[in-house]
């Protein structure tokens, strides 16, 4: 079994691990990570995931063998997406990426954990969670640019929103290797860690968000997710709307425990 999940209370950490071929994507590795997070985002006692690549790889990509080994005439319908896609949340409306979870739009926050390689598809994968812990020796590349083969995994997508289109552009058409401090000073990840830390810092972050009221953590991380190409008054309304709910059924009654006492001077323990 390539695809495990570990569950400490809210957290899970939903591991990869295919080590010997640096965890480099197969169709059942894929398949299982993204039944894997679909079960997480089901569950109503997880509330944030780390996504791990065990043995010192995060993931090296979509894996070339199976590629070359596709059939003609229509090698990729399976992966091909409707025009008219629906909510994009449940796997139900939407066909499973080549990197299995890659088109999944969750309500739960996801950290990626990355040691060593996270390049090509690998680096997409880290991409669709929501912010990046790297060891200080890992590093991103779309390395797939010397084989002819492009970003199908939201790499095109997700990249120019992080970096800007130009930095972007950049990256996508060299394929050159992006070590961990470069990461970090682009905004491609957020935090950089010693070698064989990256999994313990993720998960120290994942307790400290799962501690807070979820109902408005993950309203505000859907506002963030939302706001993408609307205008700024359009934006500033979804925002209002889709929080306006959450205010009412959780914020005031949060109020009510600060007037009380608790959570003052930036202190809360999630009691």
């Amino acid at each position: 079994m390539t695809v495990r999940i570990e569950k400490s209370g809210p957290v899970w950490t939903v591991i990869h691990s295919r080590a010997e071929a640096r965890n480099a994507m197969d169709g059942d590795s894929a398949e299982a990570l993204y039944r894997s997070f679909l079960e997480f985002e089901n569950d109503d006692d997880a509330s944030v995931a780390v996504f791990w690549g065990e043995g010192g790889a995060f993931c090296a990509g979509w894996d070339l063998k199976q590629a070359a080994s596709l059939e003609e005439p229509n090698p990729l319908s399976d992966l091909a997406i409707p025009i008219d896609g629906g909510d994009h949340g449940n796997g139900s409306d939407i066909p499973m990426g080549a990197m299995g979870p890659s088109r999944l739009e969750l309500n739960k926050p996801v950290i990626a954990a990355v040691a060593g390689p996270a390049v090509a598809g690998g680096m997409e994968l880290a991409l669709w969670c929501d912010f990046r812990v790297m060891e200080e020796s890992a590093y991103f590349g779309v390395y797939c640019r010397r084989w002819g083969i492009p970003l199908i995994d939201g790499g095109t997508v997700r990249l120019p929103r992080l970096v800007g289109e130009g930095r972007a552009l950049e990256l996508i058409l060299t394929g050159r290797q992006v070590m961990a401090d470069e990461c970090e000073r682009l905004g491609l990840c957020e935090y950089v860690v010693p070698d064989g830390r990256s999994r313990e810092k993720a998960e120290e972050l994942a307790r400290q968000i799962a501690a807070f009221p979820q109902l408005c953590a993950r309203a505000d991380r859907r506002s963030v997710r939302k706001q993408h190409g609307l205008p700024i008054r359009d934006a500033l309304a979804q925002e209002w709307h889709n929080s306006r709910p959450v205010l009412e059924a959780e914020g005031i009654t949060g109020a009510g425990r600060f007037s009380s006492g608790e959570g003052r001077h930036g202190k809360f323990d999630g009691s």
